[in-house]
């Protein structure tokens, strides 16, 4: 990294920090940090390389030095911070609560506004514009119908490259506009999150989630009006794009008593909300994890027997970003099964939003890691909330596993359930 060519006071365009956007990591959150190296056994990036500069502390490091005038923001900070997966691991262990999250999306927006480049600005303005058009997300669902078709002839640095993406299929209807009503006492009407991949790619945790909220006592509303959470724009640094996609989901899920999101990645960013729109969302955000489990644990839920097994992986913006662990292996429990545990230590599987895509290398490394995990369990069922995390584990599995959402899993076991009893 370079050190300004002349001092930064009195630049009217720049701050003596060496920031320019309003998403800059600031000074408290970067004190917060007292390099005492916690993080690092816990950060993927730093066990695969042995490098502190791709560990939590020396990139808080590099932004400290960026504040403070001393670094700019060039190609070395760039790469830095490029190849951090944003998978908050060291923020869940880090004793000074350092908002590592923040700071991670506070460098990129300013890598986006500083060092812009054709790719990455067309990158970013996708990810705000076009991924929410469910038209344009069918098309690449076309694309991955094509590439399955392919995949063998594919040269493994595209493979590696393209990842889960490879694997998904098409769901044909939508859940935009639904209106369900509970079965039983209502207790509340929940606002559900659509989501630009769920909707299309993973319409049956959708209806999982929708016939289980609703037998749970709530009113189902899923708004036609919304559009992307917004994460995958964060987590690249287009910050305005984020802005904006949050602001219209504001407006979109006014009047409900909870917005809930049946994807890892987007409850965490809907938790975050009041970073990129003032006050948030009126009601408070939930990951269907919890909801589910707190119907389970009250009743309005049944728990079911048997005495199968599945391995059971805790994606990164459930486990770190949100600390929520005992709920969704709570869920596989009361639908009858074992969870097995794949990795104590949480290590991301690599999947990080658009990752596989940018780090194809790294991802891959971490991908297989996790699969060889798996296999270890000798289980063929995987449970995990996250569709990145689905289709990465898909990507380096096969097709001779199942990957299934909590939600998902319970949902089959109560249909199953209720056929046995009607026969």
């Amino acid at each position: 990294m370079s050190v300004p060519s002349q001092p930064v006071q009195g630049d009217t365009a720049r701050d003596v920090s060496g920031w320019i956007t309003d998403f800059r990591p600031t000074k408290d959150e970067l004190d917060a940090c007292v390099h005492c190296g916690l993080c690092l056994p816990h950060c993927p990036t730093f066990r695969l390389t042995g490098n502190e500069a791709a560990s939590p502390r020396g990139r808080i490091t590099a932004m400290r030095a960026v504040n403070e005038g001393v670094l700019t923001v060039d190609e070395d900070f760039e790469e830095m911070l490029g190849f951090c997966l944003g998978c908050r691991a060291c923020e869940a262990v880090c004793p000074g609560l350092v908002p590592y999250g923040r700071l991670f999306e506070g460098a990129r927006a300013e890598i986006a506004a500083q060092r812009p480049t054709l790719v990455g600005s067309a990158r970013r303005r996708a990810l705000g514009r076009l991924l929410p058009l469910r038209r344009l997300v069918g098309s690449a669902t076309t694309m991955a119908g094509l590439l399955q078709k392919v995949d063998g002839l594919l040269p493994n640095p595209l493979r590696k490259r393209l990842g889960g993406l490879r694997t998904l299929s098409a769901n044909p209807q939508s859940s935009l506009g639904r209106i369900v009503e509970p079965e039983g006492t209502p207790v509340g009407t929940v606002g559900l999150l659509s989501g630009c991949v769920m909707d299309p790619w993973f319409g049956g945790v959708h209806e999982a989630s929708i016939a289980l909220l609703s037998r749970a006592g709530y009113r189902v509303v899923v708004p036609r009006s919304q559009t992307c959470c917004g994460a995958l724009a964060a987590h690249d640094g287009a910050a305005e794009e984020a802005r904006r996609l949050a602001a219209v989901n504001q407006r979109a899920f006014a009047g409900v008593d909870v917005v809930v999101a049946d994807a890892a990645g987007c409850s965490a960013h809907l938790a975050d909300y009041d970073h990129f729109v003032d006050g948030g969302f009126d009601a408070p955000t939930r990951d269907i994890t919890v909801v589910i489990a707190e119907a389970i644990a009250d009743g309005r839920l049944p728990r079911m027997e048997g005495n199968e097994s599945v391995a059971y992986q805790d994606p990164c913006h459930l486990r770190h970003a949100q600390r929520i662990t005992e709920e969704p292996r709570s869920i596989v429990r009361a639908a009858g099964y074992e969870a097995v545990e794949i990795d104590p230590d949480g290590i991301c599987c690599g999947a990080a939003g658009l990752y596989t895509l940018l780090r194809p290398v790294a991802a891959d490394e971490l991908g297989k890691r996790k699969a060889d995990q798996v296999r270890a369990t000798g289980m063929t069922t995987v449970v995990s909330a996250n569709p990145g995390c689905e289709m990465q584990l898909r990507s380096h599995l096969g097709d001779s596993y199942r990957i299934v959402h909590p939600v998902e899993l319970y949902h089959d076991r109560l249909v199953s359930h209720a056929n046995a009893g009607t026969r």
